[in-house]
């Protein structure tokens, strides 16, 4: 979808988000032996229905269909999209109507995610892995809108040009209050939130922090996706960013020992329990990367955090 333009419309009453984002320090002693400094921008915190980059996507996107007259927002995903869950509550919050396309088969009962997608109003279907694999023809586009009349389209994981826009937002975010970070960490799925982070901090004159990808999913497709990304949006490829893709743990929504070890590890240590199809995947990448030479000594990290945590009762980021 090409990029619109207009007036960028002030959130809902029920969409209001907590900005500039909080960020937190990981008092960690794996990465001080490193001389590794490790800080969380707690962007899940944004909106506790519309977390994290999903925020930052979707808000001026919903702008873009407020103001064409649309009153029903269409989205690809699969069954553990966030995006489709992060949709189906803007959707709620707003007045739209909402249609998730899911890859896969119907399953039954639903999947947390689905199912708290489905009690938003969301209204799901479903199209087989090889079909699904068209998602962006415009051939499907013209057979759904010929089925559930006309409505806005979301791409897969909402990363489009208007979505990218808003996640550069955040470069500016953070360097405000992490003057001295040296590398962004941020979870890559559909490559959006990469494209228009790593854009935004190659804008301020002077220190130009790099920005890193940790891929939740294999194919080895994200960096072409970043880069045409880049290029729709801003007519250019910055050269600020990389994609690392030793973590996915086997692909999307997939998960091993390993990872499940990290994860209960740091929520002992630090009392956060990580959401594991994203958020997980990239910090277990920092410290791996930390540990073997990967992150330099004496670097101060900045980790987006996209997906929804959990705090333990009583706690919060401050």
């Amino acid at each position: 979808m090409g990029e619109q333009t207009g007036r960028h419309r002030p959130a809902g009453p029920g969409l209001v988000p907590r900005l500039p984002s909080p960020v937190v320090e990981v008092a960690d002693e794996r990465l001080t032996a490193r001389g590794v400094r490790l800080l969380l921008k707690r962007d899940d915190l944004i909106h506790p229905d519309v977390p994290g980059n999903k925020w930052r996507k979707l808000t001026r996107n919903l702008t873009a269909a407020t103001e064409a007259g649309h009153d029903t927002l269409l989205t690809f995903g699969g069954a553990y999209s966030n995006h489709i869950a992060a949709t189906a509550a803007a959707g709620w919050h707003l007045g739209f109507a909402t249609i998730g396309v899911i890859r896969g088969e119907e399953h039954h009962p639903l999947n947390p995610v689905l199912a708290t997608a489905a009690a938003r109003g969301m209204r799901l279907t479903y199209l087989d892995r090889s079909r699904y694999r068209s998602r962006d023809d415009p051939a499907l586009h013209a057979e759904l809108r010929d089925r559930f009349g006309r409505f806005y389209l979301l791409p897969e994981g909402g990363s489009n040009t208007l979505a990218v826009r808003g996640c550069a937002e955040l470069a500016a975010e953070l360097v405000t209050q992490v003057p001295d970070v040296d590398v962004v960490f941020v979870p890559a799925g559909t490559g959006g939130t990469l494209a228009g982070l790593a854009a935004g901090l190659a804008q301020p004159a002077g220190r130009r922090p790099h920005a890193v990808g940790v891929a939740v999913l294999r194919g080895g497709f994200l960096p072409g996706h970043v880069a045409a990304l880049q290029q729709a949006t801003f007519g250019a490829v910055s050269a600020n960013w990389t994609v690392v893709e030793d973590f996915h743990c086997g692909g999307y929504a997939r998960r091993n020992s390993t990872l499940d070890r990290f994860i209960t590890d740091f929520a002992d240590r630090h009392g956060v329990v990580l959401d594991w199809v994203y958020v997980a995947k990239m910090l277990h990448g920092i410290f791996t990367m930390a540990g073997d030479g990967r992150i330099a000594p004496g670097s101060t990290v900045a980790a987006v955090i996209t997906g929804r945590c959990t705090d333990p009762p009583g706690q919060d980021a401050h």
